[in-house]
């Protein structure tokens, strides 16, 4: 049984009342270009995707992001940054905090349609404060029209990419698409998703039959998988890396754009934040070793606050993650300066 609790707005009223200014828009679409260059190989920086790993509180958000503003314009030569501003989180089990989206203040109820305008008002003041535009995930895809105007990445997780309508819908964004290995690790499925989302779809999308050219800029994340015992198994390895590159190439019918992100935490680190700091070294010397490995690796997704580590809700620090752990700001700044060194 559905129980009709709350109206919530079409996504022509939501743009509306809270429209992107056109100066804005003009940082966005820069940084959209930026980002899409990584991807097509038109640019060689590497492409960072770097913060908390859910944004439960806008005032500590929007601290980090202007201080990763800052640090952009010290790597901008090397790197393209892009903030996570994570307003969807996916439960394991299907309970507990699901996000701003649902639950704009965690310590009290949801409520969809205030989720909906504090996404929005953080998205648009982290482009005024920062320069930069956001990452998110699309963990529900028919929520994503409420943000497009707004974001310049878009993941879908590992546990949405084998699910059809994330697919589908990637395939009509015209943005770089990121598409994490599912939970199984499985490559083949991988390549699936990604040829989904490259290839022109009808469907019905928001009331209407769509259809999409496909989307050209999706393309893998590696963030390792996990075996039937729950155990994590890690795939930034070079060998892992290069035989994506070659299912990449021996993909029938062909893929746009090789490309790969590595998932610096989940289950390549098994949650341990520090190692992050590891693999991200590890992956840069492997692009030094070889000429298709640093082809085809674009870049990160490192899971970082202001305050290392993470705890609960109800004794939330300011500034630190209320879901998995992320690293601090001191150790975030030292490695993005030590990628951008070494790219």
């Amino acid at each position: 049984m559905f129980e009709k609790q709350l109206p919530i707005p079409s996504e022509e009223e939501i743009l509306s009342e809270l429209p992107v200014p056109k100066k804005l828009a003009k940082v966005k679409a820069e940084r959209d270009r930026l980002a899409t260059d990584v991807i097509t190989g038109n640019s060689d920086k590497l492409l960072v995707i770097v913060g908390p790993c859910s944004a439960h509180d806008a005032a500590p958000v929007l601290e980090y992001v202007s201080r990763l503003g800052r640090l952009s314009e010290k790597v901008e030569d090397k790197l393209v940054l892009v903030p996570r501003i994570y307003t969807n989180k996916p439960r394991t089990r299907g309970v507990g905090y699901k996000g701003m989206f649902s639950q704009p203040d965690p310590e009290n109820k949801e409520d969809i349609v205030k989720g909906i305008h504090a996404i929005r008002s953080l998205l648009l003041r982290a482009i005024g404060e920062s320069g930069l535009s956001a990452a998110d995930e699309m963990l529900y895809p028919e929520n994503y029209a409420y943000v497009e105007d707004l974001l310049t990445y878009i993941a879908v997780g590992a546990r949405s990419s084998e699910n059809q309508m994330h697919r589908l819908v990637a395939s009509g964004i015209e943005l770089p698409v990121g598409i994490k290995n599912p939970m199984s690790g499985s490559i083949p499925v991988l390549i699936n998703s990604i040829y989904a989302a490259q290839s022109p779809q009808v469907f019905k999308y928001h009331n209407w039959q769509v259809k999409t050219g496909g989307n050209p800029y999706a393309h893998a994340i590696l963030r390792g998988g996990v075996d039937s015992y729950g155990n994590d198994i890690p795939n930034y390895h070079y060998e892992t890396v290069m035989r994506l590159f070659e299912s990449y190439s021996h993909t029938e019918g062909g893929l746009s754009h090789p490309a790969v992100i590595i998932d610096a935490n989940h289950s390549n680190s098994g949650k341990r934040f520090r190692e992050q700091v590891r693999i991200a070294e590890e992956v840069m010397q492997n692009r030094t070793y070889s000429a298709d490995f640093k082809r085809i690796v674009k870049g990160f997704m490192i899971e970082s606050f202001l305050v290392e580590g993470a705890d609960s809700a109800e004794r939330a620090v300011y500034g630190q993650s209320i879901t998995d752990p992320c690293l601090g700001w001191e150790d975030t700044e030292r490695l993005i300066l030590d990628i951008a060194e070494k790219a």
